[in-house]
C-alpha cells in the first residue's frame, strides 16, 4: 500500500512536472502562485499543516515556521544544493527530514561562473552596455582591451561537484589549477586536472582569479574578508556563484573601485536580492540576478530530486539525499 494523502506545500513555483508526480500520488498539494515569492507571514501561512514542504534559498525554516507548519511536518525538500536558509538543529530536534537537491546542479553552476569569468576578463558586460546606450564606437586596436585568461592560474575556495567542474572548463581553455587545502578537490579529479592545493591565504596572494563554490557556513562567511582581498595579487578577479556572504562586499567593491582588482563576476550577494549600491556603478563587475542553476533542464531535475525525497519519506523510505 502507498502512503496515506498528505497535505504537501510548495512555496515557490516550480517545473510543473514535478507538482503532477505529487498529486499523482494522491497528495494535497498546495503551490504559490504570486507574482512575487511570499512575504514572511504569507509564507507561514501557506505551510501551516503540511506534512511535507519544498523550500527555495529564500525561505528561512527556523523555529518560527517549524511552529506554525506544526507538529505533524516530516520533511522540509529544500530545492537547492544549500541549506544555509534551514535550521538542521531545529528540524533535528523536531523529527523533520532534511534533504536538498545535489548531484544535478553542478554543471549548469559551473556554466555560469565559467560565463562570468570570460564576461569579465574580456570586457563583454560593459562593451554590451556601450552598444545598448548608443554611445559612439569604431572598430581600433587599442579600443576596449581585455584580458586572456590562458595560462592564468584560478584558485578554487570549494573544489567540490561545482568547482571541479568550473576548474574542467578553465583547463580546457588553458588555465593551471589550484585550490585551497582547506576545501580540497577529490582524485582522481585533482590528478586529471594536475591541480595543486596550497593553503588559503597562499591561493588568495598567488593567483590571478579567486573563484568561490564553497557553502556558506560560519566558517566561510566573509571567508574573502578585507585583509584576504588586500593581498590578492594587483589587477586579479573575482568569480562568485556560492553564497554572497562568502564576501565582504564592502571590501570588494572599493578594491574594486581603487583599481586593486581588476574585476569581479557575482552570481550572489550578501543580502540578496539587494545588491551592495557600491557595486552597481562599476564598470569592472558583472552582475547576474542568481542565475547558477537555472537552466530548464536543471531546474527540472531538481524538483524531480525534491519529489522523489518528499515521496520516500512520506513513504517511510529513507529519503535519496538527505543532508
Amino acid at each position: 500500500m502507498g502512503a496515506p494523502m498528505a497535505r504537501i506545500c510548495i512555496t515557490d513555483a516550480i517545473p510543473e512536472a514535478a507538482v503532477t508526480t505529487l498529486r499523482a500520488a494522491g497528495h494535497e498539494v498546495a503551490v504559490w502562485d504570486g507574482d512575487l515569492p511570499p512575504g514572511r507571514s504569507e509564507l507561514l501561512d501557506l505551510v501551516a499543516g503540511a506534512d511535507a514542504v519544498l523550500t527555495v534559498l529564500s525561505d528561512g525554516v527556523d523555529e518560527e515556521f517549524l511552529d506554525a507548519a506544526g507538529p505533524q511536518l516530516r520533511i522540509v525538500a529544500n530545492v537547492a544544493a544549500g541549506y544555509n536558509n534551514i535550521d538542521l538543529a531545529a528540524c533535528r530536534a523536531r523529527g523533520v527530514v532534511v534533504t536538498n537537491t545535489p548531484g544535478v546542479l553542478f554543471d549548469a553552476t559551473a556554466d555560469i561562473a565559467f560565463g562570468l569569468l570570460l564576461m569579465v576578463t574580456r570586457r563583454l558586460g560593459e562593451g554590451e552596455r556601450l552598444i545598448r546606450a548608443g554611445r559612439p564606437w569604431r572598430y581600433r586596436t587599442t579600443f576596449m582591451l581585455g584580458h586572456s585568461i590562458e595560462g592564468k592560474t584560478i584558485g578554487l575556495i570549494g573544489a567540490g561537484q561545482i568547482g571541479t567542474a568550473m576548474a574542467r572548463r578553465c583547463k580546457a581553455f588553458g588555465m593551471t589549477i589550484a585550490y585551497a587545502d582547506e576545501h580540497p578537490m577529490r582524485e582522481p579529479a585533482a590528478g586529471e586536472l594536475a591541480a595543486t592545493g596550497m593553503p588559503l591565504d597562499e591561493l588568495v596572494a598567488g593567483c590571478d582569479v579567486i573563484s568561490l563554490h564553497c557553502p556558506l557556513t560560519e566558517e566561510t562567511r566573509h571567508i574573502l574578508n578585507a585583509e584576504r582581498i588586500a593581498a590578492m595579487r594587483p589587477g586579479s578577479y573575482v568569480i562568485n556563484t556560492a553564497r554572497g556572504a562568502c564576501i565582504d562586499e564592502e571590501a570588494l567593491a572599493a578594491a574594486l573601485a581603487s583599481g586593486h582588482l581588476g574585476g569581479a563576476g557575482l552570481d550572489v550577494y550578501e543580502n540578496e536580492p539587494q545588491v551592495h549600491p557600491a557595486l552597481l556603478g562599476l564598470e569592472n563587475v558583472v552582475l547576474l540576478p542568481h542565475l547558477g542553476s537555472a537552466t530548464i533542464e536543471t531546474r527540472t531535475a531538481m524538483g524531480d530530486l525534491a519529489v522523489e525525497n518528499v515521496l520516500a519519506v512520506l513513504a517511510g523510505r529513507p529519503a535519496p539525499s538527505a543532508v
